[in-house]
């Protein structure tokens, strides 16, 4: 950077801070001779903040992780898509019936067609699973495994909000929103702090399958809160967010290969 690309406008201390900056950016670079200083980001707000920021409701997509005729974790995930409902954004539940175990369908299944859309259409996501036998349920874990980390050029989590929640049948538990936060993480979300677990599940809903007032619900509204808040603020820089030097360096052959989980 020279003198003749800055701003005309700027001040001569702002020139000068400028051409600080370069001559630091210069020594740093001579430094790390392992990078390529072509490749090498420098964060700053401005790119934190979108040119055009979308006008749409937040998309939220919600999984729930029991077949049962009365699914406790269908009814939390209908309570949450109301209340998302309430705050300004639009839903949709994924409907796990028929949905066939990994590596014993393919591809071109409607279900996983169906599920595979529904993820690049959303923007934020709430997954909810009872703990069985202290962990999630092959329900759960069956339609996250039928997402890969890229389809193509496609990724079709990453960068996206995700909030985690569980119910059980008796004490209170984590065990499955822990799990969750790491198969969120591994699937390259922003998962959001605040989670929700419902204990003795049968007990908090009513003859009409609405959830009673309770601790636990209004725990659900605070996640539901978070999970927009969060979805809004990160939506429109979302791929930068996630941009990464290691990723920059590689092909789009190599990055592919290295991401594509279907061969395993």
């Amino acid at each position: 950077m020279t003198d003749k690309t800055i701003d005309p406008g700027l001040r001569r201390d702002d020139i000068a801070a400028a051409n600080s900056l370069r001559r630091d950016h210069e020594e740093a670079a001579s430094d790390l001779p392992n990078t390529s200083p072509e490749l090498l980001d420098s964060p700053d707000l401005e790119r934190l903040v979108p040119r055009e920021r979308s006008s749409h409701p937040p998309r939220i997509l919600l999984l729930y992780g029991s077949l049962r005729q009365r699914s406790f974790s269908r009814l939390v995930v209908e309570e949450s898509a109301r209340l998302l409902q309430r705050m300004g954004a639009e839903t949709r539940i994924f409907n796990p019936a028929g949905l066939p175990l990994p590596d014993d369908g393919d591809d071109s299944h409607p279900k996983v067609q169906e599920l595979r859309a529904l993820m690049a259409w959303s923007e934020g996501q709430v997954w909810c699973s009872p703990e069985r036998h202290g962990a999630m349920t092959a329900i759960m874990k069956a339609q996250i495994d039928w997402v890969p980390l890229s389809i193509g050029a496609v990724r079709p989590t990453q960068g996206k909000t995700l909030a985690v929640m569980q119910v059980e049948g008796g004490s209170q538990s984590f065990n499955a929103v822990n799990q969750l936060r790491v198969l969120g993480r591994w699937m390259r979300m922003i998962t959001i702090p605040n989670q929700s677990s419902v204990a003795r599940a049968w007990a908090e809903f009513d003859d009409n399958d609405r959830m009673k007032p309770s601790a636990f619900y209004d725990r659900i509204v605070d996640v539901c809160e978070e999970l927009l808040k969060f979805t809004l603020l990160t939506r429109d820089v979302a791929g930068y967010l996630v941009d990464r030097y290691s990723e920059r360096r590689e092909s789009a052959e190599e990055l592919m290969a290295r991401v594509n989980q279907r061969s395993i």
